[in-house]
């Protein structure tokens, strides 16, 4: 029995461990709350804690997204991040938050979270939100007011607005530094070649041009 025991509990413990290593975006905190010192150097873990002795009850509020969005972007549509060097109180907790607006006829532009999922909240409006696979697949649906979407990590998608009135979402992401990438805007920057872009898209260098235009 002991011999048999003894792999069975250690075959737990590390499928255990791999299983916690992938749900876990963040590291765990070690203490209570750790309020980021924005004046030191970030590590591989986040900031190092502020003093527990300065910390007050301001340090773990954000009136950051009680604003609007600036949405004046040739995308009609605006975001506000609250992330860990915005919102030091979220240091070491492994979470984000965002306040997105969309005008009528604007879209948040397809784009990436390379190190965090994300949970989409409709507080106004609706948009037609999609998810896009790593086989291509595409899961698309419009989501109105008290709907949620959940967007796992490293996958394409965005919202788009399809009401007649703004749309206005909040979103969660579980990591402080959740990372973002917008595939137009990193194909069509400066650093990729001409011909990268012909091959990728099929278009010719006029096009290119125009394209880079925009950006």
């Amino acid at each position: 029995m002991h011999s048999l025991g003894t792999p069975v509990l250690l075959s737990f413990a590390i499928v255990t461990v791999v299983f916690l290593s992938v749900v876990s975006s963040d590291p765990d905190p070690l203490q209570d709350f750790c309020i980021a010192d924005l004046t030191a150097g970030v590590n591989i873990t986040g900031f190092p804690c502020k003093n527990p002795a300065l910390v007050t009850v301001d340090d773990f509020v954000y009136s950051g997204l009680v604003p609007s969005a600036n949405i004046s972007s040739i995308d009609r549509a605006g975001a506000i991040f609250g992330t860990v060097q915005r919102f030091p109180g979220l240091n070491t907790l492994g979470l984000s938050v965002a306040r997105l607006d969309i005008d009528v006829g604007g879209i948040i532009v397809p784009h990436v979270h390379p190190r965090a999922s994300e949970l989409v909240y409709v507080e106004r409006g609706s948009v037609y939100a999609a998810v896009v696979s790593s086989t291509g697949r595409l899961f698309a649906k419009v989501i109105r007011r008290g709907e949620v979407m959940i967007v796992p990590r490293g996958l394409l998608h965005w919202q788009m607005s399809t009401g007649g009135s703004r749309a206005k979402l909040i979103v969660t992401l579980n990591s402080q530094f959740p990372g973002i990438q917008f595939i137009a805007r990193s194909m069509f920057g400066p650093q990729v070649p001409d011909e990268v872009l012909q091959k990728t898209f099929f278009l010719d260098k006029e096009t290119i041009a125009r394209v880079r235009s925009k950006f």
